[in-house]
C-alpha cells in the first residue's frame, strides 16, 4: 500500500492555497452535474429518443425494446456500471504514484469535452446522447476519486467539515451562477436568433467549457506528495489493489459499515438529483423555465443549507446531523409523490427543501469518511468511497427506470426511492463513528 514520505509540514499560507484551489475542482465539475445531469440533459435527451420512438413509445437500441422515457435513467445507471470499473485504477494508480494532478487532468477534460460534444446532440441521435452521457459522467466519477483523496493531506481533522462543506459551497454557487446564464439564454432564445433546440445545446456545451476552464485553477495549486522508496503498491490491475483495498478494510469493519450505510442512502440521493427534472417535466407539466428555476433555488439555498449544516455538525456531530437530514429526504419524496401537476409554487417549496438538506448531506458524508481512512491510504479507500458516492449508484435509477417500465407512472418511480433512505437511516444509526475513528487509528474529534 502507499504511503507518502515524511516532509514538513506546510505553512498555514500554502496549506490554504492548496485548500482555495481544490475547491475550484468543486466549482468547475459542479456545472455538469447541474445543468447538464439535473436541468437540461434528462427531459431533452428523453424528446430526442421520443422523436426516434416508435409508435408504441419505445425505442430499439440493440434491437432490445426500452420506453424512451427510460433512456435517460438507463443511460445513467450504465455510466455508472462503466465508472466501477475504471475507479478501481484510478485509485490504484494514485497510492502507487503519488501523482494525482496528471489523473485529475486526465479525467477532468474527457469529461469536459465529452460535454461539450453534447452540442451535435439533435434529430433522434439519442444513441450519441446516451454515449457521451457515460462518458461524462463515467469521468466525473474517476476524477472525484482523486479529488476527493486530498481531502485528508489538505485539512487536519477538525477542520474537515468545515472545509469538505465549502467545497459544496463553492460547487453549488458555481451552479447557480451559470444556472442565471442559461435560464436568460434559453427563456430569450429567440431574441438572440436560437431555436429551443440550439438554446439547449449550447447551455450544454458551456457546462463543458467551464468544467475545463476551471479545473486550470486545482492544477496549478494542489501538489502531489512524494512516494516513500518501496512503499508504493505493487504493479498490478486495478481490481486486484481494489481487492487488497476490501481485505485491507476486512480490519476495519466500521468503516465498511459506513460505506455500506452511505452506499444506501446516497444512491437514493443520486437519484433524485438526476431524475428530478424528468419528474417535473413529464408528470408534473412543468415547463423547462420552472425546473431552470426550481433547480437554480435548490443552488441557492445549498449554499447556505451546507455552510449551516456544518455549523450544526460542530455542535452536533456530522452523523446525528447526517441522520436528521435523512428524515428530511423521506419527507421530501413524499410530499413529492403527492404533489399537484402544474402547481409551480408547490414544486418550489419541494426544491427548497431538497436544497436546504442536500449539501449539507454529501458533504458530512465526505468529511465523516475521512475520518474512517487509515494514513496513507487516502486514494485506495476513497477510491471504495467514489464507488458508493457514484460508482454503485447505479441501482437507483435502475429502480426508477423499471418502476417506469413497469407503471408508465413517474409518481410510482418516484415514491420507489424511500426505501434507500429509510434503510440508509438504520444502517448509519448502527455505526459507532468513535470507536470507528480510533480504530482507523486517527485522532478523534470532539464532535464527531
Amino acid at each position: 500500500m502507499a504511503a507518502e514520505t515524511a516532509e514538513p509540514a506546510a505553512g498555514a499560507g500554502e496549506r490554504r492555497r492548496e485548500q482555495h484551489g481544490w475547491y475550484f475542482y468543486d466549482f468547475a465539475c459542479s456545472v455538469y452535474s447541474t445543468s447538464v445531469l439535473t436541468v437540461f440533459l434528462g427531459p431533452y435527451l428523453t424528446s430526442v429518443a421520443e422523436a426516434a420512438a416508435d409508435a408504441d413509445g419505445f425505442v430499439h437500441p440493440l434491437g432490445i425494446p426500452v420506453r424512451a422515457g427510460s433512456v435517460f435513467a438507463y443511460s445513467v445507471s450504465a455510466s455508472l456500471v462503466v465508472a466501477v470499473l475504471l475507479m478501481p485504477l484510478a485509485g490504484a494508480r494514485a497510492d502507487r504514484t503519488g501523482r494525482k494532478k496528471p489523473m485529475l487532468a486526465a479525467a477532468a477534460y474527457t469529461g469536459a469535452a465529452a460535454t461539450a460534444g453534447m452540442f451535435l446532440l439533435g434529430g433522434d441521435r439519442y444513441l450519441l446522447g446516451a454515449f457521451l452521457l457515460i462518458v461524462a459522467n463515467a469521468s466525473l466519477s474517476v476524477s472525484m476519486v482523486v479529488y476527493n483523496a486530498y481531502l485528508p493531506q489538505i485539512a487536519g481533522p477538525d477542520e474537515r467539515d468545515a472545509v469538505s462543506s465549502r467545497g459544496w459551497a463553492f460547487g453549488y454557487t458555481s451552479g447557480a451562477l451559470v444556472l442565471v446564464l442559461n435560464l436568460i439564454l434559453y427563456t430569450n432564445h429567440e431574441g438572440f436568433g436560437l431555436s429551443e433546440s440550439a438554446a439547449v445545446r449550447i447551455c450544454l456545451a458551456s457546462a463543458g467549457v467551464w468544467w475545463g476552464a476551471f479545473t486550470l485553477i486545482p492544477l496549478r495549486r494542489l501538489r502531489d506528495r512524494r512516494i516513500a522508496p518501496g512503499a508504493g503498491s505493487p504493479a498490478g490491475s486495478g481490481w486486484r489493489q481494489l481487492a487488497a483495498t476490501i481485505r485491507d478494510m476486512r480490519r476495519h469493519p466500521l468503516t465498511l459499515s459506513f460505506l455500506l450505510a452511505y452506499l444506501v442512502y446516497n444512491d437514493g440521493i443520486q437519484t433524485v438529483i438526476s431524475q428530478a427534472s424528468i419528474y417535473g417535466s413529464k408528470e408534473l407539466g412543468l415547463g423547462q423555465t420552472t425546473l431552470i428555476v426550481a433547480v437554480l433555488l435548490v443552488q441557492v439555498l445549498a449554499v447556505a443549507g451546507a455552510l449551516l449544516m456544518g455549523r450544526l455538525a460542530r455542535t452536533h456531530g456530522a452523523k446525528r446531523t447526517i441522520l436528521a437530514s435523512l428524515a428530511v429526504w423521506t419527507l421530501i419524496l413524499v410530499a413529492g409523490y403527492f404533489l399537484p401537476a402544474e402547481a409551480p409554487l408547490w414544486f418550489f417549496a419541494l426544491a427548497s427543501a431538497i436544497g436546504l438538506v442536500l449539501g449539507g448531506s454529501q458533504a458530512l458524508s465526505r468529511s465523516l469518511f475521512s475520518h474512517l481512512v487509515p494514513h496513507g491510504k487516502e486514494a485506495e479507500y476513497f477510491s471504495a468511497y467514489e464507488m458508493s458516492d457514484r460508482g454503485l449508484s447505479w441501482l437507483g435509477p435502475l429502480v426508477f427506470g423499471l418502476a417506469y417500465q413497469l407503471t408508465g407512472s413517474y409518481r410510482d418511480a418516484i415514491i420507489s426511492l424511500v426505501a434507500f433512505f429509510a434503510l440508509g437511516f438504520l444502517l448509519l444509526a448502527r455505526v459507532p463513528v468513535r470507536r470507528a475513528v480510533a480504530a482507523a487509528g486517527n485522532p478523534v474529534p470532539d464532535r464527531i
